[in-house]
């Protein structure tokens, strides 16, 4: 399902025109991605928690050059969903 179809689905659900579901759905994942940006979690229950995960440091090769390389630590976003999320996808 794409973004646009998602702002279809919820403005024939609710009434609200297509333009402000637009706007809100854009407004919600820019919110998101600034507070992982800021590493703040957000938690929605009943749905599921956006998080910051810290990846460690890691050896890895290159193997065109036949080198080995060193992946600093560094951060990631992810979602965990909630447990009412996965036993209705169940």
């Amino acid at each position: 399902m794409t973004k646009a179809e998602i702002v279809s689905e919820i403005a024939k659900s609710t009434g609200i025109d297509k333009a402000t579901v637009l706007t809100t759905v854009e407004k919600f994942m820019e919110t998101v991605k600034d507070s992982l940006a800021n590493d703040d979690n957000v938690y929605l229950r009943g749905f599921g928690s956006f998080i910051v995960k810290t990846r460690s440091q890691k050896t890895a090769r290159n193997i065109s050059k036949n080198t080995t390389i060193i992946i600093p630590e560094h951060k990631i976003p992810a979602f965990k969903p909630a447990k009412v999320f996965m036993d209705q996808v169940k």
